[in-house]
């Protein structure tokens, strides 16, 4: 009588033994490091957090400053003519900005990460790459910041958005030199060389990436300055040159270094230029201007 016995397979699947090689598990998109030029976000996405936080920055402002203005005309009967250059209302408009940059990074953080799922330092590339230090980064800030200044200086230009809210008070000059120098830099970077370059790459390729972030970004800040063709140039060569560097290096953190620097310089200069015209008279003629001209295109 015939025993019918099992049959062996001839290969196995590979055991889960220690020290032993099996086949690669697939990587988990919400927890594996993520690609900061091939990032898990898509164009339409990334120009949904554009909008975002354009809306916040325009809209916050405006929101907080219709109460104030109800206030001038309806209690004290006022006229809605000089409200423009009325110093407290460009003081709470544009302490509102902090508000808006503040709720423009949770917006940020909780796009990239989906709200806690994915890491978001590593979606930025934020580290120092080997091809672009800090001291390259700080150097060509410099650079910038002089050529500007030096082309406001010979080519001047009308009073800036910018001249005009710095110029109403003292305590808007502060206030606009620490949005220049702690939040302005950090959000913008993250917004424009962050979240909306890594999108536009990843659909359209570097060299539309560059252009159109270095379009959107000049365009936003052409609003400020429209009337001074020079500060727009300056604007633009900016805007170019950080998108550039960001391409360079496939890194966040040397255009944040070179954004920062740029404003940070300018914002000292703010801070004490009220104060260095008054106890150097004498030198304010000779040194006014080109100090007024490095500090005319914080962005």
């Amino acid at each position: 009588m015939a025993t019918n016995y099992p049959t062996i397979p001839d290969s196995l699947p590979a055991a889960n033994v220690p020290g032993q090689s099996g086949p690669p598990t697939p990587a988990d998109p919400l927890t594996s490091p993520p690609d900061p030029d091939n990032p898990p976000w898509g164009l339409l996405q990334a120009f949904l957090v554009w909008l975002i936080s354009f809306a916040l920055v325009l809209l916050l402002p405006l929101a907080v400053g219709i109460p104030y203005v109800v206030y001038k005309i309806a209690v004290q009967g006022g006229s809605p003519q000089g409200l423009e250059t009325d110093p407290t209302l460009i003081f709470i408009s544009i302490l509102a900005t902090l508000p808006a940059h503040l709720l423009t990074i949770v917006a940020v953080w909780a796009f990239v990460t989906r709200l806690g799922k994915r890491p978001f330092w590593q979606a930025f590339g934020w580290q120092w790459p080997k091809n672009f230090g800090p001291f390259r980064a700080i150097g060509l800030a410099v650079l910038l910041l002089g050529f500007g200044a030096l082309m406001t200086w010979l080519y001047g230009g009308s009073e800036t958005q910018l001249d005009m809210i710095v110029n109403s008070s003292l305590k808007a000059r502060f206030v606009t030199a620490f949005l220049a120098a702690v939040t302005g830099p950090f959000v913008e970077e993250l917004v424009y060389r962050g979240v909306v370059y890594s999108g536009v790459r990843k659909a359209l390729g570097t060299n539309w990436a560059i252009a159109i972030v270095s379009i959107l970004f000049a365009g936003v800040h052409v609003l400020q300055y429209f009337k001074n063709p020079s500060v727009i140039a300056v604007i633009v060569l900016l805007s170019i040159s950080l998108t550039l560097v960001r391409a360079h290096s496939r890194s966040l953190m040397p255009s944040y270094i070179m954004h920062l620097t740029f404003n940070g310089i300018q914002a000292m200069i703010l801070v004490v230029q009220p104060f260095v015209g008054k106890s150097t008279p004498e030198a304010a003629p000779a040194i006014g201007p080109f100090i007024h001209s490095l500090a005319r295109f914080i962005t």
